[in-house]
């Protein structure tokens, strides 16, 4: 598809720069018009006229395309909050019936998977709100939403030690994006914990901190964070894009971040938010 529109429009291009040669040789050579003034005024004319033909050749078939991989997105969103209604449904009624530890841990599985799978649908309703710009700010507890992301997040690392000082501090932003920032810097903390597993999160006056007991960055690692696929450690998992796709975040919401670290010591990073 993009192949074929890219060598459409260099050819009308090329027909466009040739037919404005041949008019400005007719012109000149032929009809010898000496009011060049208006000579130049129609070419403009004529530019602007290809111009516009140009952008609608580049512009229409991205945004059919765009628009496309929207609906089926929005499609295919509303397919999967069936089945996983389905599965949570089924889930609590299973355990009415099971009495068997092995079955019941089971279904905890089962359970704690169809959550990721919801957190996913979650996140996929939220980036296509963010494109057509219909996020909309909310106002909550802060120490709830971050109640609730440890809560989850301790069910895929049960062997993380989570010492929780939160109070409440109402805010007004966007909750999901927010829960995505959170769960992003808990995640980081669980994967430079190495053998201490314990990570420390308080909340106090609107100012959040996350602190882990990891290996720890020196002042030139610091320096790379926001840098888009850096990992100072290379042997973690993931794609080194979390603390970039983080820091836009907490720019466009006016969030204060900062981190203090030391190597073989750990680090903390520290959130400060507007007072609503």
């Amino acid at each position: 598809m993009f192949r074929n529109l890219r060598i459409n429009i260099f050819i009308y291009y090329m027909l466009t720069v040739t037919l404005l040669m041949a008019i400005l040789y007719y012109f000149i050579s032929v009809v010898e018009v000496e009011n060049l003034y208006l000579l130049l005024f129609i070419l403009l004319l004529l530019s602007i006229f290809a111009g516009a033909i140009i952008s609608k050749l580049s512009i229409d078939p991205l945004f059919e395309h765009v628009s496309n991989l929207q609906n089926l997105s929005k499609e295919t969103l509303h397919e999967l909050n069936l089945p996983i209604s389905t599965i949570k449904t089924n889930i609590h009624m299973l355990k009415k019936s099971l009495e068997s530890e092995k079955d019941l841990k089971r279904v905890e599985r089962i359970k704690s998977a169809c959550e990721m799978l919801q957190q996913r649908y979650n996140e996929l309703d939220y980036m296509i709100k963010l494109q057509s710009s219909n996020v909309e700010d909310e106002k909550f507890d802060l120490s709830e939403l971050i109640q609730n992301r440890v809560e989850f997040l301790n069910r895929i690392y049960p062997h993380i030690e989570f010492k929780l000082l939160l109070s409440s501090s109402q805010i007004k932003s966007d909750k999901i994006g927010l829960s995505k920032v959170i769960d992003n810097l808990i995640d980081n903390a669980v994967k430079y914990s190495q053998d201490i597993h314990k990570i420390d999160i308080e909340l106090q006056n609107h100012t959040l901190s996350i602190k882990d007991y990891g290996c720890g960055m020196d002042e030139v690692e610091l320096l790379k964070i926001f840098d888009d696929y850096y990992q100072s450690n290379k042997n973690m998992k993931g794609f080194g894009i979390g603390l970039s796709m983080v820091k836009r975040f907490c720019d466009a919401n006016a969030i204060s971040m900062s981190f203090k670290s030391k190597p073989n010591v750990g680090t903390t990073v520290i959130l400060k938010f507007k007072e609503d």
